[in-house]
C-alpha cells in the first residue's frame, strides 16, 4: 500500500548487486537495511520528525528502493542526498569496507519523494 503524501516516511536504498556477491544471502542484505536505518534513526534520535515517526510504531513507513549501479551509484545518492542537506547515513560494512545501504532520516514523504522517484521498489 503507498504512503499518503502528507505521512512521514523513512527511504532506505539497497544495492541490488549485493544478491551476487557470495557474501550476501537474503538475510545478509536485510541486515545492511536494518544497520543503516538503526544508525540513521539514532544519529537523528532528537529531531522533531524522527520523534514523530518513531512516536507510532504500528504505522511507520518504510520504502525500500533498488540502486541497480552497484558502489558508484550508492556513493552517487550519497553525494545528492548531501548536496541537498538530506540526513541519511550510508552503511559501509566492514570489514570488506563496501558500501551497501542509504537509509534517510525520516521526512514527510511529499518534500523528499522526488529525489527517489527514479528508483524501484526493492523485490
Amino acid at each position: 500500500m503507498a504512503a499518503p503524501v502528507n505521512v512521514i516516511v523513512q527511504y532506505i536504498l539497497l544495492r541490488r548487486d549485493l544478491k551476487k556477491m557470495k557474501n550476501y544471502n537474503d538475510g545478509a542484505i536485510i541486515a545492511q537495511a536494518c544497520h543503516a536505518s538503526s544508525a540513521i534513526l539514532h544519529k537523528t534520535s532528537n529531531d522533531e520528525l524522527t520523534k514523530g515517526y518513531l512516536s507510532d510504531l504500528d504505522r511507520m513507513h518504510k520504502i525500500i528502493l533498488s540502486i541497480e549501479g552497484g558502489e558508484t551509484e550508492i556513493n552517487e545518492i550519497s553525494d545528492i542526498l548531501k548536496q541537498n542537506s538530506i540526513e541519511h547515513y550510508l552503511w559501509i560494512e566492514q570489514p570488506e569496507n563496501i558500501p551497501t545501504a542509504i537509509a534517510v532520516k525520516p521526512h514527510y514523504k511529499r518534500d523528499i519523494e522526488h529525489f527517489f522517484s527514479r528508483y524501484k521498489l526493492y523485490r
